[in-house]
């Protein structure tokens, strides 16, 4: 699976044309124009590496960084690589010294931004815990290596074929899956009848997730086509 990046900068403009380099490069990136949204984007996507102008219209990247730092678990240690039309050197100190892992001036070449996200990327795979082992989506997190779920830090039931299930859509959250798609991301296991039980699972998920399963947020019907997961919850 292409590794996720969050973007947040305010120029729209110039947030389009890096978001199709990179994706260009094999990159999924997800895009937020102040910190307010890029923090809660955060929160529910659990990007590899979060891109952070330092001049936003709510706050500036220095405290949306102190923000990120103080997270729980693993999310605070997703990297970040700080942008700035500043070209003070103490910004660029103040940065690091706030959790920054790498820090570039603008304007820049998207290449050079490219070699960077690169290595900082290389860096934390060297070592690091890697925050997406973890999915986060407002208050439901998602463990793939405990295989657990969690809403509110209050234990979910579910059977292992429903885990499975549930992941398949986390990992594609904001996409419409068929129910064959959704059948061929968890190949390899046991599926009889699978169109006619899907929907049956589906209800026992919403039931362990959801504030109200009549009425679900995070896994939702798109009528004759499948189901979608939502990004933004809570």
């Amino acid at each position: 699976m292409n590794q996720h990046l969050l973007m947040i900068e305010d120029d729209a403009r110039l947030a389009h044309m890096v978001a199709e380099y990179l994706r260009q490069s094999g990159y999924q990136v997800d895009h937020a124009g102040d910190g307010q949204s890029g923090l809660q984007r955060l929160q529910s996507l659990a990007p590899q590496l979060v891109v952070l102008d330092l001049m936003l219209p709510d706050m500036d990247g220095l405290e949306v960084c102190r923000r990120i730092r103080a997270l729980p678990g693993a999310l605070a240690a997703t990297p970040i690589l700080m942008l700035t039309a500043k070209g003070d050197p103490m910004d660029r100190i103040i940065g690091l010294e706030m959790g920054a892992d790498d820090y570039l001036p603008k304007p820049f070449e998207p290449r050079e931004l490219l070699a960077r996200i690169r290595a900082v990327l290389r860096r934390h795979g060297e070592g690091a815990p890697v925050a997406s082992k973890r999915l986060r989506f407002g208050t439901l997190e998602i463990d793939r290596d405990a295989r657990l779920v969690s809403v509110a830090g209050q234990a979910c039931e579910l059977t292992s074929y429903q885990f499975d299930l549930l992941v398949a859509l986390a990992e594609r959250a904001g996409r419409v899956l068929t129910r064959d798609q959704i059948m061929e991301a968890v190949r390899g296991r046991e599926l009889d009848a699978f169109d006619r039980s899907i929907d049956v699972h589906m209800g026992r998920i919403r039931a362990a997730i959801e504030m109200d399963a009549k009425t679900p947020k995070r896994i939702l019907t798109v009528r004759g086509v499948g189901y979608v997961f939502a990004r933004q919850q809570d």
